[in-house]
């Protein structure tokens, strides 16, 4: 990697009309600013259909777009909604995610553009689905889902989905990805790469379960036997209990990994690279009986290893790779994230928990890693420094020389720090650059409401000074 910057904003956290960030003008003038700031990479969240409690990471297809992304006056401009229905979709609020209105209107609004469609077109949609054997299958899912009045896959009794339900979910993917691409190609034009987001496991009652059992490790009713989560540590006593179906790895490892290899190569024609979350996973994963209350009885299992990483390299090629090697991290993880040669992620609000050797303090960041001040799992980095301990926020503002009179201007310090760190990348949240606090936090793991509404206004893009970032990169060599 040569050294670059970047910035962590959710394609669902842009500013516009519509209730929802989208693949809008939007889109191409949030990557103007990168380009004006200096900025190589714009990396995001899973672009999947997000859950019940708006979390991307799990969904109802690992392939499938989310459909709230699709961008409303472009299909006014292709004439599939009139000015009335675009009128009545505005958005009551610019500061937050309506996801209760999206729930309930946006998913009507779309059908009805989807039913204006011409014959022409109509097959123009259905081969581009044929063509890609997981987004059909989404798509059937979806409609099929419907028929059975959304129950999840194990509890359908309708086996047939009606053909117009099918055809809006088909349409739904194809104007996801025909959006998408135009908003990927004007980036790349710009100079800007986009960074996507694989999370580890896929939830239960999925496309991808459903059309692939034999992938997981199912009982003969469907239900998982073993469910996925992580071992207590410092931060919960419990540990997290996720409940995601578990891969049978011995299974996949027969069919050269193929649903693995099929998801690496198609998040790749999305983005130009991609994060990997819980890498650790690859190499052992938590294992929790399906029938237990809480993490605590598990236990680590061997994961498919050097054999999965071999796969993923050949179809990646060049492309960027992230690891997310994050929480508990043994010597075989370490080992095994040297010889896949991804860059692991280096993480500064973990850098003064009290080891002055933390790999995740600057003057420890090695060449091959991605330096981030924090992730979308963190505090903000201004709700950091107001947050933490009096004796750690001493040591941290000592370390970022910065006055301890001037709480504000750490923010500033700690990215020039980052700017000049040995790290080839480093990647700043969109909040952090706004120096924004604790209340525009992006995600509070372990909890399910007030997540994933944050959005930045136009305005509040534009008090930017991209000079000052532009002049930074430059400094630090990252242009």
């Amino acid at each position: 990697m040569n050294r670059a910057s970047g910035v962590l904003m959710h394609v669902s956290s842009l500013y516009g009309d519509y209730s929802i960030g989208s693949f809008g003008e939007q889109a191409k003038r949030f990557v103007d600013f990168l380009s004006d700031s200096g900025f190589t990479y714009w990396q995001v969240l899973p672009f999947c259909m997000a859950d019940e409690s708006n979390s991307p990471y799990k969904s109802y297809s690992a392939f499938g777009g989310n459909p709230f992304f699709i961008d409303l006056p472009t299909l006014r401009e292709n004439g599939l909604l009139t000015l009335s229905e675009l009128e009545s979709a505005k958005q009551w609020t610019p500061y937050l995610c309506e996801y209760d209105r999206l729930t309930a209107q946006r998913i009507p609004l779309l059908k009805k553009a989807a039913k204006r469609i011409a014959c022409e077109d109509r097959r123009k949609i259905r081969d581009f689905t044929d063509g890609h054997r997981h987004l059909a299958e989404a798509a059937e899912f979806l409609a099929l889902k419907e028929a059975n009045d959304n129950a999840p896959w194990y509890e359908w009794t309708v086996t047939e989905s009606d053909p117009e339900t099918l055809f809006f979910w088909q349409f739904v993917q194809y104007e996801f990805f025909t959006q998408w691409s135009a908003i990927k190609s004007y980036a790349n034009m710009k100079g800007i790469k986009i960074i996507g987001d694989i999370p580890i496991y896929v939830a239960h009652d999925s496309c991808d379960v459903w059309a692939n059992k034999e992938q997981f490790l199912l009982d003969k009713d469907n239900f998982p036997t073993s469910v996925a989560g992580v071992p207590p540590d410092y931060f919960c006593e419990d540990g997290q209990l996720w409940g995601n179906p578990l891969y049978d790895w011995e299974q996949m490892s027969r069919d050269g990994y193929r649903w693995w290899s099929d998801r690496i190569e198609y998040m790749l024609t999305l983005f130009d690279g991609v994060r990997i979350d819980h890498f650790r996973g690859l190499e052992s994963y938590w294992s929790v009986p399906a029938t237990a209350k809480t993490a605590k009885e598990g236990k680590w299992v061997k994961g498919p290893g050097e054999a999965l990483i071999d796969k993923i390299r050949e179809i990646a090629g060049e492309k960027l790779i992230i690891a997310e090697d994050l929480g508990d991290i043994t010597e075989d993880v370490v080992s095994l994230l040297k010889y896949s040669g991804f860059p692991g992620m280096r993480v500064f609000q973990f850098g003064f928990l009290g080891d002055d050797n933390s790999p995740h303090l600057p003057h420890n960041y090695i060449k091959n890693c991605i330096a981030y001040t924090g992730t979308h799992d963190n505090n903000t980095l201004l709700g950091y420094v107001w947050e933490i301990d009096k004796y750690s926020r001493r040591r941290m503002l000592d370390y970022c020389n910065c006055d301890h009179n001037d709480w504000n201007r750490a923010c500033e310090m700690i990215i020039k720090t980052m700017m000049a760190s040995h790290a080839d990348t480093v990647i700043f949240p969109i909040q952090d650059i706004f120096v924004y606090g604790a209340d525009t936090r992006m995600n509070t793991p372990g909890t399910v409401s007030n997540n994933w509404q944050y959005r930045i206004t136009e305005e509040q893009l534009a008090r930017v000074d991209s000079t000052k970032f532009r002049y930074l990169n430059s400094l630090y060599g990252r242009i």
